[in-house]
């Protein structure tokens, strides 16, 4: 039976994607929560594409589900002819500059809530035919198993087989109040943070309490102790501005309260060691034109942003080149 001319079929086209989900996940359960669809869906859906080759795919007991004989040879052909038609259409769409579809993103706690998710909208207005699904989360993310095309993280990628791309440098900052400062003193040097209380960020089981900070060429490493711990970093800002304590924290996570003064960079000549916002995709089909707009949209938006940080000399102009 010729595999091109059976996925030329709408429906069997969503049904030869749960397939895949299925043998990756050795569940129909597991395929349908990444697909977002009911088990019963993805179910039937499974049982179509079987009763159209007449094979069974895959061997169901009570307990497993494995892959048939039938099913090693026919799913890594129904793989590459799916990526086949997936790369033609994003060729054809590509040389149209068609920009549609879906945009499904994951981006960081703060950094979504309160910079990128407006930005996003007045993206969307531009482009009204493109739709949005945000994953907002400090957690790592699997493009599988969370279903996104694109993260927006701040640190260099370190899979070697996702692509990314740089959007901007992105200093760290110590912040506090005014009010806070006024009460508790204000540290000179890293060394006297230890008399005041720090506030710390948890990703996962790992919580932040040693803070890097770099003077002139000497390095400084500093455990901190404090009261408030959390895993979400809008929270460790939002501590920060009510005058909890001390956090180190992104400049563009900062930029509004900086800007707004509702927080002042202390200790500006020790610097905490710095990183970089990046624009990540599993795969180079991901890479869309609308991703590409996205990307050239956020590094304008980010560069604007930073280059006011600049202005009022809260950061230096090194970061923007």
């Amino acid at each position: 039976m010729n595999l091109f001319l059976i996925i030329l079929d709408n429906m069997l086209l969503e049904d030869l994607h749960v397939v895949l989900k299925v043998a990756e996940f050795r569940s129909i359960t597991a395929a349908a929560t990444s697909l977002d669809m009911r088990t019963g869906t993805a179910s039937a859906a499974l049982k179509r594409v079987e009763a159209e080759l007449g094979v069974s795919l895959f061997v169901r007991t009570t307990r497993q589900l494995r892959i048939s004989s039938a099913g090693e040879k026919y799913i890594p052909q129904c793989q590459q002819a799916l990526q086949i038609l997936s790369q033609a259409k994003q060729n054809m769409k590509d040389g149209l500059d068609i920009v549609e579809g879906e945009l499904r993103l994951a981006v960081s706690s703060d950094l979504g809530r309160n910079l990128v998710i407006p930005w996003l909208d007045e993206f969307m207005d531009d482009y009204p035919d493109l739709s949005l699904r945000t994953n907002i989360s400090d957690s790592n993310i699997d493009f599988y198993r969370d279903s996104v095309d694109i993260a927006l993280r701040y640190g260099f990628p370190d899979d070697s087989n996702l692509y990314g791309f740089k959007i901007c440098n992105v200093p760290r900052l110590t912040c506090a109040t005014h009010e806070y400062l006024t009460q508790h003193g204000t540290p000179k040097h890293p060394h006297e943070l230890s008399e005041h209380n720090s506030l710390h960020y948890q990703l996962q089981d790992v919580v932040y309490d040693v803070w890097n900070f770099r003077h002139e060429s000497n390095d400084i490493k500093m455990k901190v102790k404090g009261n408030r711990i959390s895993n979400d970093g809008d929270l460790v800002r939002r501590w920060c501005v009510a005058s909890k304590g001390i956090a180190v924290k992104s400049s563009l996570d900062m930029a509004a309260d900086l800007l707004a003064q509702r927080v002042v960079n202390i200790m500006p000549e020790y610097h905490p060691t710095p990183t970089e916002l990046w624009l990540i995709c599993p795969s180079k089909q991901s890479i869309s034109p609308a991703v590409r707009l996205l990307r050239d949209r956020l590094r304008e938006k980010s560069r604007d942003l930073l280059s006011q940080l600049v202005e009022k000399k809260i950061l230096d102009e090194s970061v923007l080149s």
